[in-house]
């Protein structure tokens, strides 16, 4: 085999075996999405349970479904800037739950409203009624912040959730998770004044498998193509031996 082929062979065979490793990269990734996913059906599969009370096993209140009844507190409403739905722009309405027994808050994520520059809200014009049993499922609100959370020239407008700078905009302690508001137990509650409530999480099993199928492609390209360079140079080899057979005499004289 010459160097050139050799060289091409062991190239082929090191970008080989990276996708393979790559592939079986995205196959793990798989399973834990599909571990994640299983997760995440059998938590929203469960009964709803009061939300202070799932939220104290912090380790399983991740997306568990949960309920909270208590009095919506419109003086202290923050707009989730930049949220988008079906291509428009707008914001998410969190509302403070003022529940009876405890002076801990729950803030209600009431869902997505349009606004044009994805941060305005008029918020009177989306006030359901104020004594609300509200269901949906918890969502953690991240510790440890990068900077101020806090759009310019907009103290009701918040750009992201991040729990210490949440707890120091509000005159009491809340809790550690968003109620993301599905249903409202409100009899009284109009359709005009409902913010369109957020879909559950979802489950599918993300571009994992067609990435592992493209890096084993890869991986199979690379090893056919050193296939046929070795073939091709072996071909080359075998016709310059014989070429150089084919002008020597039998008497072991060159012709010319």
């Amino acid at each position: 085999m010459s160097r050139r082929a050799l060289a091409f062979v062991i190239f082929a065979i090191v970008v080989a075996t990276g996708c393979v490793r790559l592939g079986f990269w995205q196959l793990h990734r798989l399973a834990d999405r599909r571990a994640a996913n299983a997760k995440l059906a059998a938590r929203l599969a469960m009964p709803a349970a009061p939300a202070l009370e799932a939220m104290r096993d912090t380790a399983t209140a991740q997306y568990r479904r949960a309920t909270a009844t208590g009095s919506f507190d419109w003086a202290n409403e923050l707009s989730l800037a930049a949220r988008t739905r079906e291509g428009s722009p707008g914001a998410n309405i969190l509302t403070p739950l003022r529940v009876p027994g405890t002076d801990t808050a729950v803030l209600i994520n009431r869902g997505w409203v349009y606004a044009a520059d994805a941060m305005s809200v008029d918020f009177a014009r989306w006030r359901e009624p104020t004594d609300a049993a509200v269901t949906g499922y918890l969502l953690e609100i991240p510790h440890g912040g990068r900077g101020s959370v806090t759009a310019p020239r907009s103290p009701q407008v918040v750009r992201r959730l991040e729990y210490d700078s949440l707890a120091k905009r509000l005159p009491y302690p809340i809790a550690p998770f968003v109620l993301v508001a599905t249903s409202s137990g409100s009899a009284t509650a109009s359709r005009d004044s409902t913010p369109a409530r957020l879909p559950p999480p979802l489950m599918d099993e993300g571009p994992h498998l067609g990435y592992a199928i493209q890096w084993f492609a890869f991986a199979v390209i690379g090893l056919v193509g050193a296939a046929v360079v070795v073939r091709a140079d072996r071909r080359g080899n075998h016709h310059a031996t014989q070429t150089r057979s084919a002008t020597i005499t039998p008497s072991g004289t060159r012709h010319g």
